[in-house]
């Protein structure tokens, strides 16, 4: 029986959700082939993109990054550009975890700032944080205290620990 794209994505979704992530990357190619080739260039680059994020929690960052890369443009050419930041957000975490952390933090910082553009606070925060992490991973503690703070001050409702840390990070400078 050939599983309709819409049905593998379902599919997909479930076995991300029960933690297999493995099976659940395979759905979301197989989505993104039959989007593909019923001319669905932004679901098939979105099924693209949960592939990668399936097969980063499955420990296969080569692959995750693989399965991200270029689907930005594809979303860009749509204009859609939250689906662009998390795209380059993808691309940025599977980059990371290869240990690619300059290609990464270019990625993040991009990402970043598209999610600013269009006004997404906690989005931005998130992926400013994961930058910040990169600096402070290469030595650079200053840069990532000044960063981190910056990811703070997007973020619309920080909790009790972000606002502690703010208020903590205001000393390094």
């Amino acid at each position: 029986m050939t599983l309709e794209p819409h049905q593998l994505d379902a599919k997909g979704k479930r076995a991300f959700e029960n933690k297999n992530f493995a099976e659940a990357a395979e759905h979301f190619r197989r989505a993104a082939e039959g989007y593909t080739l019923g001319r669905n260039g932004l679901l098939a680059a979105e099924m693209q993109n949960n592939a990668s994020v399936a097969l980063l929690q499955a420990g296969k960052p080569q692959e995750a990054l693989e399965a991200a890369l270029g689907t930005d443009q594809t979303f860009a050419g749509a204009n859609d550009i939250k689906r662009q930041a998390m795209a380059l957000g993808n691309q940025a975490a599977a980059l990371e975890a290869l240990r690619r952390y300059e290609e990464a933090l270019e990625k993040y910082e991009r990402s970043a700032e598209l999610f600013g553009r269009i006004d997404e606070g906690d989005l931005r925060a998130m992926v400013m944080k994961s930058a910040a992490a990169i600096k402070l991973k290469t030595g650079r503690i200053t840069e990532s205290a000044f960063k981190m703070m910056g990811s703070l001050d997007v973020k619309k409702n920080p909790g009790f620990f972000e606002r502690i840390l703010k208020f903590l990070l205001r000393f390094i400078k």
